[in-house]
């Protein structure tokens, strides 16, 4: 299991990201542990001054604007 942090304040796009990885995760057959954080003191923790930032397994993988399908796709692929 995948461990999937949608870091923002829960803005449209920090919104948008998290249902977009949670389709890709169902489609693929992935099963993720998705977590919101809205901390700012957390998210600026992880080095991400925009957002929406995506951690996977504690590694932060994007920031600012929402992720193409495409990308997501490749973060979740074994």
């Amino acid at each position: 299991m995948k461990n999937v942090k949608v870091l923002g304040s829960g803005c449209r796009n920090c919104e948008t990201t998290a249902k977009l990885i949670s389709e890709v995760a169902a489609a693929k057959g992935v099963a993720i542990d998705l977590e919101k954080v809205t901390d700012m003191a957390a998210i600026l923790g992880y080095g991400v001054m925009t957002t929406p930032g995506v951690v996977i397994d504690g590694q932060v993988v994007h920031a600012g604007g929402v992720p193409e399908r495409g990308k997501i796709e490749g973060w979740l692929a074994p």
